[in-house]
């Protein structure tokens, strides 16, 4: 009975939200005159303004509605989690590189064989994401390898855009999911698609009330429970691969409409009730939205603006409010990993330091003689003597800001990760993860934004409130009679997605001609440096990490579990505030001087423990050397492999940083079984 009212609520709702969406619009057409063109009285203006615009984008909303809700509840069904989507599946972002990857190497396919390329990279994602989670993983793994692998295929996104900005202008904007269509083309070829994955999935409503039982009791009860979750999965890529094909993707959807269908019709669990009702909700979330952004913004304005960009800060909102009202995981959180202390590691400490100190000065040496152009050492031993050429003086003069934002940015994202480890307890945080960068990111696009011609200081100034702010509220949100890590990791990445909304926002309604600048900075780059810029973090960076080393046995003990430091007397809310203080400065510092980069505060911390033990006196200077020696490296390899082209150093380390990121998921996976 409940479900049947809801799903009369839910039309009816479509119904209003439809009048209204027709009735927007940049064109002097009311309501009157909507009204006696859809009664066949109208005008040939108004005529032509509902079939040439409003009808197909109306038309289009109600099949991403559909298609990405009932994608939803499938994926959730499947994974037998609350918190899987087309976005944290990654589902999404592989479908979006398909369709970019099309555009960049010239081809112009027809709407079906986009929609199959876009499916075969969507398919792909889901495949890579629940293989490395498991079905049924109830932990935020498998919103974090979600969320690894879409940083790893946005980043290659990115660099087709940049790469090939006029054979793929225009696709920056579509990539946050438009509602901007020309023509129903697309729309009337992928509908069939979408009605076909739709009633077939719906057909295997009773198989997947089997599934959601457990694997062994479904086996027992005669399901085939490998075909059922192949033939799910298919189902559902292709609902989400037509819906990328005609909008773009269009975020979190697919998270929040199967949520709100269960709170709204609360112990229904009958699939062949749930999918159906979850694509209408969808399709009240994709019209609310579009009319809310038209409203609030006016119809001229709101064209340059993403209806994707929308229902992605919804669903941050809705995935922290899952991340607060659900149980912790029960496990106990996992301490960063790292070598026993054994017999010798005198020794290997004293051979690995010197092995990196050697890399950590032949890392700036061969990023001030690599480049567009190649320097000779004994050119670079003279220009630092002041003897060289004019043209060998520009060239290494612009070369030495970007080696040393790289080296002090890539040291400053190693320490704070290793703080942020340390205090969560948990191996696969970093500043990405929770949210502070994108937080440092939107202050200083903001300010960039806003005021032009903001200094140095200025724009880390703002960098640093957006990164406190981010802290702060992942922090605050996280706690719940104390800090629980799992929670902490989801609400992060939640505010992590919010924030790059909100840049995305920023960008396209300020200067949406120039995607290539917006792209560079927040693919974390060095183009342009200047000393200047390079000073804040290196100030942070001399400063801080002194004052973190000298907490070290804070930092171990931190990272053993919450009892253990207590008893020993050490004020548990002081010492972690100082440390995560402490790191959100000098995340926020770094991404002022590069932009937003990931993974360095996963990667070199880990590199350092599988090196030197997990003793935090030695992992944090060789923490921030590795990192240093990472980020030079990145840039280095940027700047020189396409050259004079250059690929950011953000896009080399999420490339490389991500399959370091997804063996580390693995091994704790295994960890976890064998325990």
């Amino acid at each position: 009975m409940r479900s049947a009212v809801v799903t009369a609520a839910a039309v009816v709702a479509i119904a209003a939200l439809a009048a209204v969406h027709l009735t927007q619009g940049t064109a002097d057409t009311g309501v009157l005159d909507v009204l006696r063109a859809l009664f066949g009285d109208g005008d040939e203006q108004t005529q032509a303004v509902l079939s040439g615009s409003r009808v197909p984008r109306l038309l289009t909303a109600l099949l991403l509605g559909i298609a990405l809700g009932v994608a939803g509840a499938g994926m959730q069904s499947v994974a037998r989690n609350p918190l899987a989507a087309p976005d944290t599946l990654a589902v999404n972002a592989g479908a979006w590189l398909a369709v970019v990857a099309i555009s960049a190497f010239g081809l112009t396919l027809p709407t079906l064989p986009a929609g199959a390329t876009a499916f075969v990279g969507a398919l792909g994602a889901a495949v890579v994401v629940l293989g490395l989670s498991g079905a049924g993983s109830t932990t935020p793994r498998l919103i974090l390898v979600g969320s690894a692998v879409t940083l790893a295929l946005q980043s290659i996104t990115i660099l087709l855009l940049l790469m090939y900005e006029q054979e793929t202008s225009g696709l920056f904007a579509w990539g946050s999911g438009s509602l901007s269509v020309a023509n129903l083309d697309a729309t009337a070829q992928m509908a069939p698609v979408v009605l076909a994955a739709t009633v077939a999935l719906v057909a295997m409503g009773r198989s997947l009330d089997l599934l959601a039982l457990g694997d062994d009791n479904a086996t027992v009860l005669g399901l085939k429970v490998q075909r059922t979750r192949i033939g799910a999965v298919l189902l559902t890529v292709a609902l989400t691969a037509a819906a990328v094909t005609v909008a773009g993707p269009v975020g979190f959807v697919g998270l929040c409409a199967p949520v709100i269908t269960r709170l709204l019709t609360p112990g229904e669990g009958r699939h062949r009730v749930l999918l159906p009702l979850s694509g209408l909700v969808g399709v009240v979330l994709v019209l609310g939205a579009d009319v809310l952004l038209r409203a609030a913004m006016g119809s001229a304005e709101a064209l340059r603006v993403p209806t994707g960009v929308t229902t992605t800060l919804l669903g941050a909102i809705v995935l922290i409010w899952l991340a607060r009202r659900g149980r912790s995981s029960g496990s106990r959180p996992q301490a960063p990993a790292g070598r026993v202390s054994v017999a010798g590691s005198r020794r290997r400490l004293a051979s690995t330091s010197v092995v990196v100190v050697v890399l950590l000065i032949a890392a700036p040496i061969v990023g001030m003689l690599l480049g567009d152009r190649l320097v000779l050492l004994g050119d670079l031993v003279n220009w630092m003597s002041g003897t060289t050429g004019n043209a060998l003086t520009f060239v290494l003069d612009q070369r030495l800001p970007r080696v040393l934002a790289a080296l002090t940015a890539g040291a400053a994202l190693a320490v704070a990760g290793c703080g942020i480890q340390s205090v969560s307890r948990n191996p696969l945080a970093e500043p990405g993860l929770l949210g502070i960068t994108s937080g440092a990111g939107l202050g200083a696009i903001g300010l960039i934004t806003f005021v032009p011609l903001a200094g140095t200081w200025q724009i880390t100034g703002a960098a640093a409130l957006g990164a406190a702010a981010a802290f702060a509220l992942v922090y605050g949100l996280a706690w719940r009679s104390g800090l629980d890590t799992d929670r902490l990791v989801i609400i992060g990445i939640g505010l992590w997605s919010g924030g790059m909304a909100l840049i995305t926002l920023l960008i396209v309604t300020s200067d949406p001609w120039n995607t290539a600048k917006a792209l560079t900075w927040l693919s974390g780059s060095t183009y342009g440096r200047t000393l200047d810029q390079v000073l804040p973090s290196a100030i942070a960076l001399l400063a801080l990490t002194p004052l973190l080393w000298s907490r070290h046995r804070e930092l171990d003990l931190q990272s053993l579990d919450e009892d253990t430091p207590r008893i020993l007397g050490l004020p548990m809310e002081r010492s972690r505030m100082v440390i995560l203080v402490a790191a959100g400065i000098l995340a926020a510092t770094a991404v002022s001087a590069i932009g937003v980069v990931a993974f360095i505060g996963l990667v070199a911390p880990h590199l350092a423990r599988s090196l030197v033990g997990g003793r935090h006196a030695r992992v944090l200077p060789i923490a921030a050397a590795l990192g240093a020696i990472l980020v030079s490296a990145a840039d280095t390899l940027g700047r020189t492999v396409i050259a004079p082209a250059q690929i950011p150093a953000g896009l080399v380390i999420a490339l490389v940083g991500t399959p370091y990121f997804v063996v580390v998921l693995w091994r704790t996976r295994q960890a976890t079984t064998t325990t």
